[in-house]
C-alpha cells in the first residue's frame, strides 16, 4: 500500500494541473488510526486450507450493504468434524450448505463462523460447502467496505489489509493459506461496471442487473481480493514484456479519465523496468490494471492495483507490490517491509533512477530525512495489532526501502539483483508467503557473505551512526584518516558499514571506500593531489545523521613498514611512546589472517619483527597493527 498526504491529494485532485508528486509521507488514514488496537489478523482454525473461491456478490453503490454466496473448496490438514472461517458478526449467515444439505452453525462475536460438518474428515479429505450471508459491513483498517460517492455519483469500494477481509466476506483471513484460484461473480445494477481480480470473462445483463465474472488462477492471499463497482470509464494500453503483449486496463471515474489515460506511460515504463530487473511479470497470463477508488494512496490488489490518482510514485509502488507483496507476501505484518519496503525502493529509487534521476535524487534526500528525524525505530515491526505501527511510513517504508539501498551498496548491484530474483523464484516462496531470514538467505548464498550484523543492525535494530572522520595529509599527498562512530539507540553499539569518502580540490577527486569495522579506525591512502575537503557518504548509500569530516595538520609519521614488497618478514619501527603492547596481524585479501605476533611494551623508538610463512603466496595483504588501543592498516605486497 501506498501512503500518501490526504490533505495534500484532496488538493491535487482539485488542481489537475500540479505536476509536482506528492511526498511519500504517513496518510491521514494511518495517522488517525496510530493508536487504534485491532483484533487478531484469523481465529480460523488451522484445520484446513483453502484451495479455490467461488464468490458471489450482490452490491449496489447507492447502498451500503453486500449479499454474498461464497463457497470455499477445502482440504482438511486435521481429522475434524468441523470448521471455523474469520467473518464479521455484523454480517448475518442465513445458510451454510453442501450439495443441498443444510449444515450447522453458528456465529460468535470474536468474527468467527463455526461450521459443523456432517462427519469425521480424516487429513487430506478434500470437500466444498457454501455460505451465504448478508448485511452491512462493519469498517476496519483502513475501511474494508466503502461506499461513498465521487462527483455525485455511488460507488463502493474494499480496501482489505490488514485483517479486514473478514469484514465483507468469509475467508481464511491470515497470513499462511492462499488459495490457487478463485471466481468472482459480482452483480449490481446494469448502469454500473464491476472490477476485480484477475481476467474479465463475461458481463451477463438480467433486468436491470449485470452480473460480471472475473477468473484468477493465480494463488491469492485473502487481503489481496477486492471488487469496485461504479459508473467507470475503461481504457486498455499494452505492453511488450518479452514475447508477451499483457494489457494493461483501467477502470477510471469518468471525469479523471484523461487525466489518467495521460499518465499510464508511466505504469508501461515501470512494467518493462521491473519485468526485466526482476522476474516476468509474476500474472503474464491474465493482465494488470489500475482501479480509480478513493482511499489516500493506493492499494495493491492482485492483477489490479486501486489508487488514488495517476501520480508517478503511487502507480509505480502500486506495481511493483505485484512482485513483493502479491506474488510473494509477508509471512506476518512483524516483516511487513518486504511488501513496502521492497515498493518504495521501486518506486522512489529504482525507477527514478532510470526516468527521472532529478527525482530520484529528491527522493534519496527526503527520505533519509524522514528516518533520521527520530532516533530510534526498527523495520521490524514490534505490535502487529496497531495499524499505525505496521504502517509507519518512516520504518516500513522508507527505512525499509533504505535497508534495500544499503544491501545494494553492501553486495554490488550485481549480487544485490541476482538475490532478489533468486528470492522471487525461490520454489519455498514463489506465491506464498516469506519471512526476513528467507531473503537474507537468498542473498547470502548469491554474495558468499554472512549478514548476520547487517540485519541485526538495520532490520531489528535501531537509529543510526554519526561519523566523525579526522585526516590529515603528508608532503606526499598520502592521508592518514581516523575514523570514530557514535549511534543514536542503545540498541546497536556500533554499525559495521562501508563507508564511502570522496577527497575533493577543484575539479580533482578521489573516492575510497572503508570497511569500517572497530571504532577508531585508522588508516592510511593515497590521494594523489592536496585536498581541501573531505565528503563522507556523499552519494547517501548509507542511514546516518550529523557527520563531520575534521582536518588536522599532519603529524610527524610515528610508524614506518619495511621493505614493502617483503619476502618474509617485514620490519615496523615506531617513533613514539606507547605504553600498551602492539600487536601485528597480517591477513590476506579474503580476511584470512595469516600470521600475527604480539611484543611486550612499547618502550621509545623500537622495531619489531613479523615473520612471515615462507610459502605465502604472493600478492597483496593487510597488515594491521594495534598500539595504544587504535588500529593502523596499511597494504603491503609479497
Amino acid at each position: 500500500m501506498n501512503t500518501k498526504s490526504f490533505l495534500l491529494i484532496l488538493l491535487l485532485l482539485t488542481i489537475r494541473a500540479i505536476s509536482q508528486e506528492i511526498s511519500n509521507i504517513p496518510d491521514f488514514e494511518r495517522q488517525g488510526n496510530a493508536k487504534k488496537f485491532i483484533k487478531p489478523l484469523t481465529l480460523a482454525s488451522n484445520n484446513y486450507n483453502v484451495h479455490y473461491y467461488k464468490c458471489e456478490w450482490t452490491v449496489n453503490p447507492a447502498k451500503n450493504h453486500i449479499t454474498g454466496k461464497v463457497t470455499p473448496h477445502f482440504i482438511v490438514t486435521a481429522a475434524t468434524n468441523s470448521l471455523v472461517f474469520d467473518l464479521s458478526h455484523a454480517l448475518k449467515v442465513d445458510s451454510v450448505y453442501m450439495r443441498g444439505t443444510k449444515l450447522m452453525f453458528s456465529q460468535s462475536t470474536n468474527e468467527t463462523l463455526v461450521i459443523q460438518l456432517p462427519k469425521i474428515y480424516a487429513a487430506g479429505a478434500k470437500d466444498s460447502l457454501t455460505i451465504a450471508y448478508k448485511g452491512v459491513p462493519n469498517g476496519n483498517g483502513f475501511g474494508s467496505f466503502v461506499q461513498t460517492t465521487h462527483n455525485g455519483t455511488p460507488v463502493i469500494w474494499t480496501l482489505s489489509e490488514p485483517y479486514g477481509a473478514k469484514d465483507w466476506w468469509p475467508c481464511r483471513n491470515g497470513l499462511d493459506d492462499k488459495a490457487d484460484s478463485i471466481d468472482i461473480y459480482i452483480t449490481s445494477p446494469s448502469r454500473y461496471k464491476a472490477s476485480s481480480n484477475g481476467a474479465l470473462q463475461s458481463v451477463v445483463k438480467n433486468g436491470r442487473n449485470s452480473t460480471t465474472f472475473y477468473k484468477h488462477r493465480y494463488p491469492v492471499a485473502s487481503y489481496l481480493v477486492a471488487i469496485a463497482v461504479t459508473d467507470f470509464s475503461t481504457f486498455t494500453d499494452y505492453v511488450q514484456l518479452g514475447n508477451k503483449t499483457l494489457p494493461v486496463i483501467s477502470y477510471i471515474y469518468p471525469e479523471d479519465s484523461a487525466w489518467f489515460h495521460d499518465s499510464t506511460y508511466k505504469v508501461l515504463n515501470a512494467m518493462q523496468l521491473y519485468n526485466d530487473k526482476f522476474t516476468p511479470y509474476p500474472f503474464v497470463n491474465e493482465r494488470y490494471g489500475q482501479t480509480e477508488f478513493g482511499f489516500g494512496g493506493g492499494m495493491e490488489h492482485q492483477t489490479n492495483s486501486f489508487v488514488t490518482y495517476p501520480g508517478e510514485n503511487v502507480m509505480t509502488h502500486e506495481l511493483a507490490h505485484q512482485w513483493f507483496g502479491d506474488k510473494i507476501t509477508c509471512g506476518s505484518w512483524t516483516d511487513v517491509w518486504l511488501n513496502e519496503g521492497f515498493a518504495t525502493f521501486c518506486a522512489d529509487f529504482l525507477y527514478t533512477e532510470t526516468f527521472n534521476p532529478p527525482q530520484y535524487k529528491l527522493n534519496v534526500t527526503n527520505d533519509l530525512a524522514d528516518i533520521v528525524s527520530k532516533p530510534d525505530g526498527s523495520v521490524k515491526v514490534d505490535d502487529t495489532t496497531n495499524l499505525g505501527r505496521i504502517f509507519d511510513g518512516r520504518l516500513s517504508y522508507h527505512k525499509g526501502a533504505f535497508l534495500l539501498r544499503m544491501l545494494r551498496w553492501t553486495l554490488g548491484s550485481d549480487a544485490f539483483f541476482k538475490g532478489i530474483r533468486n528470492y522471487l523464484k525461490d520454489p519455498l516462496l514463489q506465491y506464498s508467503f516469506a519471512r526476513t531470514p528467507d531473503l537474507q538467505r537468498n542473498l547470502e548464498e548469491v554474495s558468499g557473505l554472512d549478514l548476520d550484523y547487517f540485519f541485526n543492525q538495520w532490520y531489528a535494530g535501531q537509529g543510526y551512526p554519526s561519523f566523525t572522520v579526522q585526516w590529515s595529509q603528508d608532503a606526499n599527498n598520502r592521508a592518514t584518516i581516523t575514523i570514530t562512530q557514535t549511534t543514536s539507540h542503545s540498541s546497536v553499539k556500533f554499525f559495521r558499514v562501508p563507508l564511502q569518502l570522496t577527497f575533493k580540490r577543484g575539479s580533482q577527486e578521489k573516492t575510497i571506500v572503508v570497511d569500517n569495522t572497530i571504532n577508531n579506525q585508522v588508516l592510511t591512502a593515497d590521494v594523489g593531489f592536496k585536498a581541501s575537503k573531505l565528503l563522507i557518504d556523499p552519494n547517501q548509500y548509507l542511514i546516518s545523521k550529523n557527520n563531520k569530516a575534521v582536518y588536522v595538520e599532519a603529524p610527524k609519521e610515528f610508524v614506518t613498514v619495511s621493505p614493502n614488497p617483503f619476502t618474509d618478514k617485514i620490519e615496523i619501527t615506531l617513533h613514539q611512546n606507547y605504553p600498551d603492547k602492539i600487536l601485528l596481524q597480517l591477513f590476506n585479501s579474503n580476511g584470512d589472517l595469516v600470521a600475527s605476533s604480539n611484543p611486550e611494551s612499547v618502550k621509545g623508538t623500537q622495531k619489531y619483527t613479523l615473520k612471515v610463512p615462507i610459502d605465502l603466496a604472493a600478492g597483496t595483504y593487510i597488515l594491521h597493527m594495534t598500539i595504544d588501543g587504535k588500529t593502523i592498516t596499511k597494504n603491503v605486497v609479497k
